[in-house]
């Protein structure tokens, strides 16, 4: 029964983590356990500290049931979140608060043989840095671009090695560290804490150096058979000899992705093109397209055509999608959704131009509130949705030495 309860135990811990506040009949459900089990197990949590009583739910007319959430300061999470230039890492408990304030490390990925080394020193010194107990950790999340494998820890597009990434940096910091691929997260982050939440069908983009698509058909994140699902980027829809980073030409992204109005902005300014943007980068795009969003918000007419055009473009996309997909919402998040409310008319125009009327007629567009954390905040979900994993248990808070929850 012990390594059951353990079990139990830790499914009651995820199961709070998602839903903030429950009832024991709630958890019961949830766990598919008997109300006497999940309420010996509930005050077991309660009595350790790891579980606290928050006061009665709202009345419905019979006796209120009591609500529980977890205890914020009981375990953190360590999230990262990769792109192709910069890598950013945070602690957070388990309000999903942020403990300490997010670091960040310029990492170009490509052709980088050094960055998983790199990815890996970066995670240990900022851990040793926090000041946290490793103990008191349930794990690491991490959200990269590319063609990642993450039930197998490999990323087939950047940081290839011969040992599966996860194992890698798992063997130097001493914790459990679960991978995937960064839209998937967002897309997560979506689904459990933001825009997509308690939605059965949505599609969250993540506009940023590429167009990435996380998918969640029937409540449920999709990933596809080798976690390859919603490469978006790649939809060949242009005939304009451009060469994509996937190595073929005409794909959305040469078109709609930040990079891509990057490099516009620049070529335009060369040509004379009046606007604000004044010494626009030409060799850090992430100042120059954040430099690009805060023009467009000030009215520059420049900026604002760049990104409609990239937003049209998406549209275009997206209509592909809806026509095959039928989703209930667009979620526009990640990077880009600093621009979404700009994005949102060329968006709907081009839905309107491109897909038949009766199936784009209940698809709404929003833009996502968690924005530019959407990425870290799913990696820590990612943790958390494997905390009830056995192999997780050499690594546990919660061995009978801990100090903390010896559960």
């Amino acid at each position: 029964m012990g390594e059951k309860k353990f079990v139990y135990r830790r499914k009651i811990i995820k199961q709070l983590y998602f839903s903030k506040l429950l009832s024991c009949s709630d958890l019961s459900e949830k766990i598919e356990k008997s109300l006497p089990l999940t309420t010996k197990l509930l005050n077991e949590l309660v009595d350790k500290g790891v579980v606290i009583e928050t006061g009665f739910a709202a009345s419905t007319g019979g006796r209120r049931p009591v609500m529980y959430s977890l205890k914020a300061d009981m375990m953190y999470v360590v999230a990262v979140a990769m792109d192709q230039f910069i890598t950013r890492i945070t602690i957070l408990d388990m309000h999903n608060r942020y403990i300490i304030p997010v670091e960040r490390l310029e990492l170009p990925l490509a052709g980088n043989p050094d960055a998983l080394r790199l990815v890996a020193d970066f995670i240990e010194t900022f851990i040793g840095n926090s000041g946290i107990d490793r103990k008191n950790i349930a794990g690491i999340g991490i959200g990269m671009p590319g063609f990642v494998d993450a039930a197998k820890g490999t990323n087939y597009t950047f940081l290839e090695n011969n040992k599966s990434i996860d194992a890698y940096i798992a063997d130097k910091v001493k914790l459990p560290v679960f991978i995937d691929n960064d839209s998937s997260l967002i897309a997560l982050a979506e689904l459990k804490f933001g825009a997509a939440r308690e939605k059965k069908n949505a599609m969250v983009i993540n506009a940023g150096w590429g167009v990435g698509l996380g998918l969640i058909l029937n409540g449920q994140l999709f990933r596809g058979q080798n976690g390859f699902a919603g490469e978006f980027s790649h939809i060949p829809l242009f005939t304009n000899n451009k060469l994509c980073s996937c190595g073929k030409s005409g794909c959305l992204e040469t078109e709609a992705s930040l990079t891509a109005v990057v490099e516009k902005a620049l070529d335009g300014l060369k040509q004379g093109k009046l606007s604000v943007l004044e010494n626009l980068p030409s060799d850090h795009y992430e100042q120059a397209s954040e430099a690009i969003v805060a023009a467009a918000g000030r009215g520059d007419k420049f900026s604002v055509e760049l990104l409609s055009e990239a937003g049209y473009h998406i549209g275009r996309g997206v209509a592909i999608l809806i026509h095959l997909l039928n989703p209930e919402v667009i979620i526009l998040s990640g990077r880009g959704s600093s621009a979404g409310r700009i994005w949102q008319a060329p968006i709907q125009q081009a839905l309107n131009e491109h897909c038949i009327p009766k199936l784009a007629a209940n698809t709404s567009i929003a833009v996502s509130g968690l924005g530019y954390n959407a990425e870290l905040i799913g990696a820590a979900a990612l943790v958390m949705e494997n905390y009830e994993r056995e192999e997780n248990k050499s690594f546990s808070i919660e061995k009978e030495t801990s100090e903390l929850i010896a559960i």
